[in-house]
């Protein structure tokens, strides 16, 4: 099938095809007859068969060398990142940490099984098909024990991302919900949050532990990035997001991240809208601030991001701190 100029480069580079070798091709053809002579004037009695294997075996070479545009990374290793499902992605090992209970995320899941369980394995949805207000309640005074979301500036219920009157005013609940759903952990049915028949039996045999890393795939697998926020772009940050991770794990600058992405993935500044106050790499920084950080990393309980003193204030990268739940979780093993 031919590749298309939208299409992920066959090179595994991560960029479209009309950005990388569609442009390169009489430098790769040149590359490739270099190669053919090479070989020849090595071995002259070379069938076409022993050529062809020969040259896929320099064209695997190339693909397994680290680019300094990649951060060392390699256009194999980074295709794996980028493409590759949860349980198959290398050079990274997934963990369940022993002790979750720092992640809100899993603190709220564990507030909506405890209380399906008390009740046969179900309760009562609100009229608009959420989450009780006793459990909002429940949920909300949980706010004081995480590391995230403690700045005094975001203590008013009104804006805190930690706690809400209900449902639709608590986006951290609202997220957990969500992503026990996509999981397949949870479903509604006639008015009410059922936990489904195989969650029960996992939950009373493992605990809480036993969800983390399906809820994590869902979040970065199968959940909708854009859902909570209104930027006018729709392109898909979380198919970056181990990339992301791994940079951010590594030096926790969110300046220094942005460049690194628009290094990596140029074309991401190409799909920023046109915004009169915001060039495309700060339009990038503050989309990648909400969706990623503040709306995974924070939610999961693996970073904090400093808050806005002021929404007035002029917009600056701001800081990020590590929380011991991510280098617990992913444990990179990049040469």
């Amino acid at each position: 099938m031919k590749t298309g100029r939208n299409d992920p480069c066959l090179c595994g580079s991560g960029k479209k095809y009309k950005r990388c070798c569609m442009n390169n091709t009489a430098k790769q053809h040149g590359e490739v007859s270099n190669d053919v002579d090479a070989l020849l004037a090595m071995n002259p009695d070379l069938t076409i068969d022993e050529l062809n294997v020969a040259l896929q075996h320099k064209n695997n070479e190339r693909n397994n060398q680290p680019l300094s545009d990649f951060c060392g990374l390699s256009p194999t290793q980074m295709q794996n990142w980028l493409y590759a499902p949860f349980d198959e992605l290398q050079r990274v090992k997934i963990c369940t940490p022993e002790d979750v209970s720092a992640s809100p995320v899993m603190r709220y899941l564990t507030l909506i099984l405890d209380e399906a369980m008390q009740n046969d394995g179900a309760f009562k949805a609100t009229s608009k098909g959420n989450l009780p207000i006793k459990l909002v309640k429940q949920a909300s005074d949980l706010r004081d024990e995480f590391t995230v979301g403690q700045a005094p500036y975001v203590k008013n219920i009104s804006i805190c991302e930690f706690a809400g009157s209900n449902e639709d005013k608590f986006n951290a609940l609202h997220y957990t919900r969500i992503l026990a759903e996509i999981a397949g952990i949870i479903y509604r049915r006639s008015g009410k949050y059922h936990v489904k028949k195989t969650a029960q039996k996992d939950y009373q045999k493992h605990g809480i532990q036993a969800f983390f890393k399906p809820m994590l795939e869902a979040a970065v697998s199968r959940y909708n990035w854009a859902y909570l926020d209104a930027f006018d772009t729709d392109f898909d940050l979380r198919t970056f997001w181990l990339f992301m991770l791994w940079r951010l794990q590594s030096h926790a600058n969110v300046g220094r991240l942005i460049d690194e992405l628009n290094t990596a993935f140029p074309d991401l500044l190409l799909s920023m809208p046109v915004d009169r106050y915001l060039s495309p790499p700060e339009y990038l920084r503050i989309v990648t601030e909400s969706r990623f950080i503040e709306r995974f990393l924070q939610f999961w309980g693996f970073a904090a991001l400093e808050p806005k003193r002021s929404f007035s204030e002029k917009s600056e990268p701001r800081k990020v701190n590590l929380l011991p739940l991510l280098a617990d979780t992913f444990r990179f093993s990049i040469e």
